[in-house]
């Protein structure tokens, strides 16, 4: 993957955004646990962001996913994880699929609107009981007439409370679970839709999340996206951009966890010396420095691969696993240098500690990952991943 000039616009475009009009109100949406996410987007779609990967007849730019991952690593500068999870459920979740497969009629009505930033899209794959099983899903749509009837339950449904319509995987029919399933536009003002739980989370607590009911919700069957029962396949192959932009979107914010470290270690005193003055803490912020360029070179490798038309699900499935075990190791290891300080609901570490414990497990579990990479490799399971 190689940077260029239209390759830094859109970085330093997106950045400009990240800090004018994200950062300033992030500790209001914290505490509020919401974003204003139809605000939000409709400045960024008036700026191009939300479309850089789609194709120019709904109003993208139509550039390839290099451009996208540009975008996705300078949202990493805000200032916590959730808004920009939010927005990647907006560009890299809930609208790759229906993209590449749609209709034209769900572009002219759902696709352009999301692009434009004057709808808000959600990804609705997760339930109760099936997590990191998608094929597990219990939702059903049964065809009847010109209609979808569609009854489940829905989980961790990130944009949830406010989206107008969620990228939904179902059980369009009985026999074999992997081919039985189709991925549905399903309106969220639709009669039988309940969404008034809003979780209570961990971190992310700006990014609204809600458990989603449908009883017996009647959707159009021309929402369907593509063919009936290849929603299972449609569903993997969005997953590949879904974890290139999660593996992007927290390079920035590592990196600024450990310039907070560095800085803060700088100047606090302990038995006569800084505490970056000691040999262990600046080598330990030395390699998480060099682990976080070796995450982002591997990113850019799997988007290559992914833009050269080849096969990247396992480069896409390491990047995952590795930034997700990244995040995790650079927030816990720095806090650890804050001491009492970096234990403060307030302070930065504290905040990407929380935020960034969720990249292990969303967008597919590191479990999963492992699972997928050894498939890939040879080394063992009983069915090959897609």
């Amino acid at each position: 993957m190689q940077m260029t000039l239209e390759h830094q616009q859109i970085y330093d475009t997106t950045k400009k955004f990240v800090e004018t009009e994200l950062n300033p109100h992030v500790r209001e949406w914290e505490k509020a646990g919401f974003w204003p996410a139809h605000e939000v987007l409709k400045k960024m779609g008036a700026l191009g962001l939300l479309g850089i990967s789609k194709p120019e007849s709904v109003g993208g730019l139509g550039l390839d996913y290099s451009y996208q991952v540009a975008f996705a690593e300078a949202l990493g500068f805000c200032t916590c994880g959730g808004v920009p999870m939010a927005i990647g459920v907006q560009t890299d979740m809930a609208t790759p699929a229906l993209a590449r497969f749609g209709s034209d009629y769900l572009k002219d009505n759902f696709l352009k609107p999301a692009v434009a930033g004057e709808m808000v899209a959600a990804i609705a794959v997760s339930e109760p009981g099936a997590g990191s099983d998608v094929a597990g899903i219990k939702t059903t749509a049964r065809k009847v007439g010109e209609e979808y009837i569609i009854s489940g339950s829905k989980l961790w449904i990130t944009n949830g409370t406010q989206a107008d319509w969620a990228c939904t995987l179902v059980n369009s029919a009985e026999g074999d679970r992997h081919g039985n399933k189709s991925l549905i536009v399903v309106p969220l003002d639709a009669k039988g839709i309940e969404r008034n739980q809003k979780l209570d989370k961990l971190g992310q607590r700006s990014s609204d999340t809600a458990m989603i009911f449908l009883d017996e919700v009647r959707v159009p069957a021309r929402n369907l996206i593509g063919v009936e029962g290849k929603g299972f396949s449609y569903q993997m192959q969005q997953f590949q951009e879904e974890r290139l932009f999660l593996s992007a979107s927290i390079i920035a914010a590592m990196e600024r966890v450990i310039d907070d470290t560095a800085a803060y270690t700088r100047q606090r005193q302990a038995f006569g010396q800084s505490i970056l003055d000691n040999q262990y803490v600046h080598f330990r912020l030395s390699e998480l420095k060099t682990e976080v360029e070796a995450l982002r070179a591997l990113t850019y490798r799997a988007t290559s691969e992914l833009i050269a038309g080849r096969d990247a699900a396992l480069l896409c499935s390491m990047a995952k696993l590795k930034s997700g075990r990244l995040g995790r190791e650079v927030t816990d290891a720095c806090l650890q240098f804050w001491g009492g300080q970096g234990y403060m609901w307030e302070s930065s570490v504290a905040q990407f500690y929380r935020d960034l414990r969720l990249h292990s497990i969303g967008g597919g579990a590191d479990e999963v990952m492992l699972g997928i990479i050894s498939k890939r490799l040879g080394y063992g399971g009983k069915r090959k991943s897609t």
